[in-house]
């Protein structure tokens, strides 16, 4: 760790000592969203605490053996030992010190839409939904649908679903999934094919932090229009009676959020503003990006296969994530929600990257 380091790690010292003090005051728990806040801070910082002190221990230490070496040349082996720790600690340190995502502790929401190849797309979307499910139950996270187009052979032509930690976790849902956001591609044998030949289709996945109520962001009521109908199921039957589902168009962006699967209208558009309050944030904070890097890395909100970020391809039972260039040969597991190994490849390159520059 560089000596320029210094006065940033005393100031983060500094912070946990006063979380510690303003959490051990009962009168902050009355609080609960602020007490889930600051306790969710405190534990971002206990690794970088702990990493400081034992460094600190360590060099206390190396200087203490060395001073005994002068007298006595039995310590001048022990303060080798501890010299050569010293650097592992000092990387380790200045890893932590690399600026965390906000939103690493979130939740977050995802949609997940067919795009080019028609059916097989719609069905191929489900098989992403599934995965995706299946993943978060590995997590023992909680995974709720707040909207889905169904079609006609079972896939999804667009789906929104939420994924929430069942506690507050300094790693939440967003740290794992921030980087699935793109065009998945496909290349399989169709259901639809009869002369078994391989063909090749897209879905696309946006994800964004679920910020919800706690999102910065002002919305006029005159800037949203709000359609109400009734929610449908397989095919788009109607499955209830009333005008219970909302959809709600925020006009200066145009962007748009349907939520049917609460039993009230009123319930549903509650949900439907949190969704777009968090859509809302997170094109603030690609906008905000975008301003302080011109590299920034950012999602493809169309679904062209030619901007795919990672490939599922059946024949080989192969995975491919283009943008790092991992490559694995189960694909059949991870379609079934072993995502930890492509999904790691993805953060330690994005950490890798953070600490080069």
């Amino acid at each position: 760790m560089s000596p320029s380091a210094a006065p940033a790690v005393d100031a983060l010292l500094a912070e946990h000592a006063d979380l510690e003090l303003r959490l051990a005051d009962p009168s902050i728990h009355a609080d609960a969203a602020a007490a889930r806040k600051l306790g969710r801070r405190y534990a971002e910082l206990g690794p970088v605490v702990a990493a400081a002190r034992e460094l600190d221990t360590a060099r206390e230490d190396e200087t203490a053996a060395r001073e005994l070496a002068a007298e006595d040349r039995t310590f001048a082996a022990e303060a080798d030992a501890i010299a050569l720790r010293i650097p592992a600690l000092e990387s380790r340190l200045a890893e932590l010190l690399v600026p965390r995502d906000p939103h690493d502790g979130d939740d977050v929401v995802m949609e997940v839409k067919s795009g080019e190849g028609g059916e097989e797309s719609a069905l191929f979307a489900g098989d992403l939904v599934r995965m995706y499910t299946r993943y978060a139950e590995r997590r023992g996270w909680r995974t709720e649908v707040l909207d889905a187009v169904v079609s006609d052979l079972g896939g999804y032509k667009d789906l929104t679903m939420v994924v929430r930690t069942r506690g507050a976790e300094v790693d939440g849902v967003w740290s794992a999934l921030k980087f699935e956001g793109g065009v998945h591609r496909v290349q399989r044998v169709p259901v639809t094919e009869s002369q078994g030949r391989v063909h090749t289709s897209a879905a696309g996945v946006l994800v964004y932090p679920d910020t919800g109520e706690d999102a910065d962001i002002e919305i006029d009521d005159n800037d949203l229009r709000v359609d109400v109908f009734r929610s449908s199921g397989h095919g788009g039957q109607s499955v209830n009676t009333t005008d219970s589902a909302v959809r709600i168009t925020h006009l200066p962006t145009g962007t748009v959020v349907s939520c049917q699967n609460e039993k009230s209208q009123l319930q549903n558009k509650a949900r439907a503003m949190q969704v777009l309050r968090s859509r809302l944030q997170a094109l603030a904070d690609a906008d905000a990006a975008a301003k302080a890097s011109a590299e920034r890395r950012s999602q493809v909100r169309t679904v062209d296969r030619s901007e795919r970020i990672r490939t599922y391809n059946y024949p080989e039972n192969r995975i491919s994530d283009h943008r790092v260039g991992f490559k694995a040969y189960n694909l059949s597991s991870v379609l079934d929600g072993e995502l930890d190994a492509v999904l790691g490849a993805l953060t330690a390159a994005d950490r890798a990257e953070q600490l080069s520059s």
